[in-house]
C-alpha cells in the first residue's frame, strides 16, 4: 500500500506461481543440456560468442512457445484506415501504464484485476479530464456520478468482477490515502468497472483482496500489455468463446495533429461475432439466437454479459468532447457483432493525458486559459477510437486461451478455422 516503486512484470498469478516455476525449471533444464553439449562438442567448431548466440536463440524459442496465440495484426488483419501506434496498444499514449493481477486457484477461482494509470504521478494532485459514456446501464461502475458532474478522474482506473467492485474501490481509496502528499485528503472518488465472470469463477467468493489491487497498481508499466485470459479478463466469456483483455491504438497523421488514441477492453458480452465484416460466429455455428432460429442444438451464446472500454488519448480534449469520444467506442463494439443485450453493462471511460488540460489541485485561480481541440477536430479521433475499439475486441478473443472453472469449459476462438473464414470472405489474404 505504498507509492509505486519497482515495477516487476505485469500479470501476477497468485496461487499459480508454483506451476510457473516448474515451467521455468523445465526451460532451464533444456538450456543447461544445450550448454553442456556446446561445451563438449562445439568449442573447436564455434567461437564462444557463437555458442552464446545459440543458447540465447534456444531460450528465446522456448519463451516464444509459451504464448503462441496471435493478435489480429499477426493474422494480416487490417482494421480500418488509420495506422496503429508503435505497439498497437493503449500504452502507445505516452505515460499510460497497465498492470494485472491474475487469480487462479483450485477448480473454481478464475478472476483478477486490471489497472490503467493515466500517468504515474499522484492523480489526486494532478487529475486528468475524463468522461463516461453508458451504452447500456446494467452494471456497477463505481465513481461514475462524480466524473459526470466534475469532468475529471483522480484515481487509477480499475477493472474486476461484479461482486468485487466495493472491495476493489475500498482498496483504491486506501492506496490513494496512503500516497505521500495526500495526508489531508478527506474524499476520494475511485473508478472501478466490472463484468460478471460467474460462469467460470466463484464470483460469490469475492476472492479479490486489497493486496491483489495493490499488486496490479505496483506492477503497472508502460510498453507491451499482456492480453487474453489475464487480470480482469481471466474468467470472462465473449461471443460464446473465451473473452479477456485486449488492446489496440490508432495514430492520426501529422496534418490532423498526430494525436494517439489507445483502447483497452474487458470483453464479456455476446452477439453474432463478426471480424472485419466476416461472419465468423455464423460460420463457426456459435452465435446469439442460433438455437431459437434453427430449433436445434444448444445455445452457447445467450447474448448476455458486459464490456468495459478504457480510452486514452494525448489530444487536448475537455470532458465534453471526451464523452463524445467515448460514445463512438460503441460503434466499434457494434462492428464486432455485439447484440447490446438487456443484461449487458456497456461502459466507455475516456481520459486525456495532455499536460495543458490536467487539473492541478494546487491551482486556486478562479479562471483557466486552456488550449483545446475544436469540435471539428474531434472527427478524426472518432474514427480512431472506433477502429481501435474494434481491434481491441478481436485481440481479446484471439489472445485468450481455453479456460475451465466451476465445472465449465469455455473454448478459445479456434485460430485455424477463424483464419480460413477470414480468407474465405476476403478479410485477409
Amino acid at each position: 500500500m505504498q507509492e509505486k516503486m519497482s515495477k516487476p512484470q505485469s500479470g501476477v498469478t497468485r496461487d499459480s506461481a508454483c506451476s510457473v516455476q516448474k515451467l521455468r525449471n523445465a526451460i532451464r533444464r533444456h538450456v543447461d543440456l544445450a550448454e553442456q553439449f556446446a561445451h563438449k562438442c562445439l568449442p573447436r567448431l564455434v567461437p564462444v560468442t557463437g555458442i552464446l548466440l545459440l543458447l540465447t536463440a534456444a531460450a528465446m524459442a522456448q519463451n516464444a512457445s509459451l504464448n503462441v496465440r496471435p493478435r489480429a495484426a499477426n493474422l494480416g488483419l487490417k482494421v480500418g484506415i488509420l495506422r496503429s501506434g508503435t505497439l498497437d496498444m493503449i500504452t502507445d499514449v505516452a505515460g499510460v501504464e497497465v498492470g494485472h493481477t491474475t487469480i487462479i486457484r483450485g477448480d473454481d477461482v478464475r478472476t483478477g484485476v486490471t489497472v490503467v494509470l493515466p500517468h504515474s504521478g499522484n492523480l489526486y494532485h494532478e487529475k486528468v479530464p475524463g468522461a463516461v459514456f453508458v451504452g447500456n446501464g446494467f452494471g456497477k461502475l463505481a465513481g461514475y456520478t462524480q466524473v459526470e458532474e466534475m469532468g475529471d478522474i483522480e484515481t487509477p482506473i480499475l477493472l474486476s468482477n461484479t461482486t468485487s467492485v466495493p472491495r476493489v474501490a475500498d482498496a483504491v481509496i486506501s492506496y490513494m490515502l496512503a500516497l505521500p502528499g495526500n495526508e489531508n485528503v478527506l474524499s476520494i472518488n475511485p473508478i472501478v468497472g466490472e463484468t460478471n465472470d460467474g460462469y467460470l469463477n466463484d464470483i460469490r467468493g469475492r476472492d479479490v483482496t486489497p493486496d491483489d489491487v495493490f499488486a496490479a497498481i505496483k506492477n503497472a508499466k508502460s510498453g507491451p500489455v499482456e492480453e487474453g485470459s489475464v487480470g480482469a479478463g481471466t474468467g470472462t466469456v465473449a461471443f460464446g468463446f473465451k473473452g479477456g483483455v485486449g488492446t489496440s491504438s490508432r495514430r492520426l497523421p501529422r496534418k490532423l495533429g498526430g494525436y494517439t488514441v489507445g483502447v483497452l477492453v474487458q470483453t464479456n458480452f455476446g452477439g453474432v461475432l463478426t471480424i472485419a465484416g466476416a461472419p465468423v460466429g455464423r460460420e463457426l455455428g456459435r452465435y446469439y439466437l442460433r438455437e431459437e432460429l434453427q430449433q436445434e442444438g444448444s445455445a452457447t451464446d445467450r447474448g448476455k454479459g458486459s464490456v468495459m472500454i478504457v480510452i486514452a488519448t494525448d489530444a487536448p480534449a475537455d470532458a465534453r468532447n471526451l464523452k463524445r469520444l467515448a460514445a463512438r467506442a460503441m460503434a466499434g463494439i457494434a462492428r464486432t457483432g455485439s447484440s447490446v443485450s438487456n443484461g449487458s453493462g456497456d461502459y466507455a471511460i475516456a481520459f486525456s493525458t495532455a499536460q495543458q488540460v490536467r487539473i492541478h489541485i494546487e491551482d486556486k485561480a478562479l479562471t483557466r486559459h486552456v488550449e483545446l481541440l475544436t469540435n471539428d477536430a474531434m472527427s478524426p479521433l472518432f474514427e480512431a477510437v472506433i477502429e481501435a475499439t474494434e481491434e481491441a475486441v478481436y485481440n481479446s478473443l484471439l489472445r485468450a486461451a481455453t479456460m475451465t472453472g466451476r465445472g465449465n469449459t469455455v473454448e478459445a476462438l479456434p485460430i485455424g478455422k477463424t483464419t480460413e473464414i477470414l480468407k474465405k470472405y476476403g478479410a485477409i489474404k
